[in-house]
């Protein structure tokens, strides 16, 4: 089954008033609450980046744009997701699935679910994704529990599955 890979994916960030604005698979989404990141803040592309990474025994998102470089101040996570679908490639692979968790006590996801899933077909082109049916995004609360809960953290988790192209 060499043929196959699965990556795993997660990023988790603080929610603070004067933070950057939550952006969630490229969406802004609107609250008080913004978060802390060197980069946008993206959680789920952040998730998603390491996610292709690890599937082909890559290095992670904080090797390739570490979050101390000036280069990466306020960068669009999109940068990030692009570079990982060009590695994995450039080493012959395609994207299958993937399927994302972004856990958020509110505001809720369901209004710009869609919304996000197109911007994840329109990035991942580059990696063989071709349909929307390919993407599965789900928003979770915290339920009132715990730093997702109690409005002070975002999080995501992503998994996808890469398939070799033939002859690579």
């Amino acid at each position: 089954m060499d043929d196959l890979r699965v990556g795993i994916g997660f990023d988790r960030h603080r929610l603070e008033a004067g933070g950057r604005p939550i952006v969630v698979g490229g969406v802004r989404l609107e609250h008080e609450l913004g978060v802390l990141a060197h980069s946008d803040g993206d959680v789920l592309l952040h998730a998603l980046t390491d996610a292709i990474l690890g599937a082909i025994g890559g290095s992670d998102i904080g090797t390739l744009f570490p979050d101390d470089a000036e280069e990466n101040a306020g960068r669009a996570s999109r940068d990030f997701v692009l570079t990982a679908c060009e590695i994995a490639a450039r080493q012959g692979w395609r994207l299958v699935n993937l399927d994302a968790v972004v856990m958020l006590e509110c505001p809720r996801l369901a209004p710009v679910r869609e919304a996000i899933r197109q911007n994840l077909l329109a990035l991942l082109r580059s990696l063989g994704a071709s349909s929307i049916a390919c993407i599965g995004v789900k928003g979770k609360s915290g339920e009132g529990v715990g730093p997702v809960g109690e409005q002070r953290a975002i999080e995501a988790q992503v998994v996808v599955l890469l398939r070799r192209r033939e002859g690579s």
